[in-house]
């Protein structure tokens, strides 16, 4: 028997964006080419799409970890990376997307039906991408942003016209066996079935769905039974469906009292007040179902309900029950509202919005919110001082050292932007172009020195006075002469007679 699995809890991983290139481009005659770092490529992200040839979240139930690819890196001669695969992961219809704290994020139904449940990162621009009038050759890159990651709770919620509810082996998949095609498990026992069935019932030029619901009983929507499992699936249903078994005498129940418990268990779930009910007497052909049946009908009448006496076995009293069932299903699509094509929502940006926000916490930290700052963190290299410089510029570019100025903060401040804490130090200056991968204005915290100083240094040490000389004894010491001490070589010809 196949297993039905209708919540499942999805650990999902969107794939990270590529990190950008640093590259400079160098051929013969041509030793600083310029910047020519590519792009790192974007990660992939997830989608669910609603596939009318699924029918339970099993295959999800197996493989809980879906992770999606990577994007690449950027290469030299401006060669960005590939972007990863997206993944698209087929749902039945019906299906509610929920977040583990219970918030619903999307209620998928209808065919073809998407929803982007994890987004891939962004990828970082490589040197070339970031090459401006200031910055003509740039050290640094930006990294990789990271995919979403988080746990998706899928719960399915059966899409039916008309939802079957009672006791167990009220005669429930009986009843839809022979009204459709659906072959439900059917056994003299309770409980029988564990999974909800749909059926497709044609009556007329009506055609609508029915779902057998699994056996209810008293304190089913409170957990007991199957019941607070399926309870979900007549959600979406038009129509409920009593059905009452007419020989509990056998089995010492009265129908009246299972309505009545039923009902209860309804109330108690909620929502379910406006849906119209219908009564089905059944297992008539039983004896002394019939007169059971004929004492209870007027008193469900007298309460409300359209009740009919049917027999699953000998078919009596189907015909006026689907019947039945097509007309109220026909008279409820009629009064629910036409369904709007859907329309692209433009949401403006407001006039005074800045794109982030300051607060104070507890602690005295002064934390910056905000999509477009936190992502600019989440892509610094802040081993790069160039890049730190890049950041800086750009934050303050935005107003972000003036909205922290008026609220308070001063030099030496903790500053919180995402997961990225480090104490403020005002904007010192504009950009000064020097060795790429630094930035002058950091250079009180920069204590490396630089590749310049480093040539420098080297040249010194090779460098070496004319006047003075490296003298190496015969016991192997060195000695430092002079010009002046240097020894003076007598040859013959300088030799005088006496």
């Amino acid at each position: 028997m196949t297993t039905f699995v209708d919540r499942v809890v999805l650990h999902l991983q969107a794939g990270d964006g590529g990190h950008g290139c640093v590259s400079v481009r160098r051929e013969k005659f041509k030793p600083l080419g310029g910047p020519d770092g590519g792009n790192g490529g974007h990660g992939g992200g997830i989608t669910l799409v609603v596939d009318p040839q699924i029918h339970t979240l099993l295959d999800f139930h197996f493989h809980p970890h879906v992770k999606a690819s990577n994007g690449g890196g950027g290469a030299g001669a401006n060669r960005d990376g590939a972007n990863g695969k997206d993944l698209v992961l087929k749902v039945p219809d019906g299906t509610v997307v929920l977040t583990a704290d219970g918030e619903v994020l999307a209620d998928l139904i209808g065919a073809g039906t998407t929803f982007e449940v994890a987004r891939g990162g962004r990828g970082g621009r490589g040197n070339a991408s970031l090459a401006n009038t200031r910055r003509k050759v740039p050290g640094f890159a930006e990294l990789g942003e990271p995919g979403d990651g988080l746990d998706a709770v899928l719960e399915l919620k059966s899409v039916a016209d008309v939802g079957l509810v009672g006791f167990p082996s009220a005669g429930k998949s009986s009843l839809i066996s022979v009204i459709s095609a659906a072959k439900p498990k059917i056994a003299d026992y309770p409980f029988t079935t564990l999974v909800p069935n749909l059926g497709v019932v044609q009556a007329g030029d009506e055609t609508f769905t029915v779902a057998d619901v699994p056996g209810l009983i008293p304190g089913a929507a409170t957990g007991k039974g199957l019941g607070m499992q399926f309870l979900r699936h007549i959600e979406r249903t038009s129509v409920l469906v009593h059905v009452l078994d007419a020989a509990a005498p056998e089995i010492e129940r009265d129908p009246l009292a299972d309505l009545d418990a039923i009902e209860a268990e309804l109330a108690a779930y909620g929502g379910l007040e406006e849906r119209p009910r219908l009564v089905v007497l059944n297992k008539i052909d039983i004896p002394d179902g019939r007169d059971l049946a004929d004492m209870v009908k007027p008193d469900l009448e007298a309460r409300g309900y359209r009740v009919f006496e049917v027999s699953a076995v000998t078919r009596e009293g189907l015909k006026e029950l689907v019947y039945a069932l097509a007309e109220t299903v026909a008279q409820h699509r009629l009064e629910k509202p036409a369904p709007e094509p859907s329309r692209t929502i433009v949401r403006p940006k407001a006039v005074d919005d800045s794109g982030f926000t300051i607060e104070q916490d507890e602690a005295g930290v002064f934390v910056v919110r905000g999509a477009k700052v936190e992502r600019w963190v989440r892509q610094t290299n802040f081993d790069n001082d160039e890049a730190v410089g890049f950041l800086a510029d750009r934050l303050d570019r935005l107003g972000v050292e003036e909205a922290l100025g008026k609220k308070g903060a001063q030099a030496g401040d903790p500053v919180r932007i995402g997961e990225r804490e480090f104490d403020w130090q005002p904007n010192a200056g504009e950009y000064v172009s020097g060795p790429r991968g630094t930035d002058i204005r950091l250079e009180d915290e920069n204590h490396r020195a630089s590749a310049a100083d480093r040539l420098a240094a080297r040249k010194a040490r090779r460098v070496r006075s004319d006047d003075e000389l490296l003298h190496m004894a015969p016991d192997g010491t060195v000695t430092t002469v002079s010009n002046a001490q240097r020894p003076v070589l007598v040859t013959d010809e300088d030799d005088t007679d006496e």
